[in-house]
């Protein structure tokens, strides 16, 4: 359920983000770093979304993976925990490659993408936590 739970707070940065991108929210409230520059910067939009798009998308798919595990019928399936695993990492691989072009290419870090960041690899840590245990009881 801690899975599901920082998914939740995950799927709200994303969120506020994607709103920014739509022009509902005006300016981000960044108080370190440089939101602003990232989050318009080319580098912002991928597959013709905006990143945030597809975090909240990625976001959802996560909650639902993760709350679907807790469920009676998958508590014993080992695939839940490998589903799992496979969504965070893929998601530590995309924050790795968006700190990347946040440090090397944009010079310049926003505060939530590294929230988002360290969501992730929180997550991937619990999910790898999982997998491993429903390895040994099986």
């Amino acid at each position: 359920m801690m899975i599901a739970t920082l998914a939740l707070i995950g799927l709200f940065v994303a969120m506020y983000l994607w709103l920014f991108k739509l022009g509902v929210i005006g300016t981000l409230s960044c108080k370190i770093g440089g939101c602003d520059k990232v989050n318009t910067s080319p580098w912002a939009m991928f597959l013709g979304q905006p990143v945030a798009f597809w975090g909240v998308l990625y976001y959802v798919a996560l909650f639902a993976a993760s709350f679907a595990s807790t469920m009676e019928r998958f508590v014993e399936d080992r695939r839940a925990p490998m589903v799992l695993t496979f969504l965070t990492g893929w998601g530590v691989a995309f924050s790795a490659w968006l700190t990347y072009l946040e440090l090397a290419v944009i010079h310049a870090v926003c505060m939530y993408c590294v929230i988002s960041a360290i969501l992730v690899v929180i997550m991937f840590g619990l999910s790898v936590a999982e997998l491993r245990a429903a390895q040994r009881a099986a």
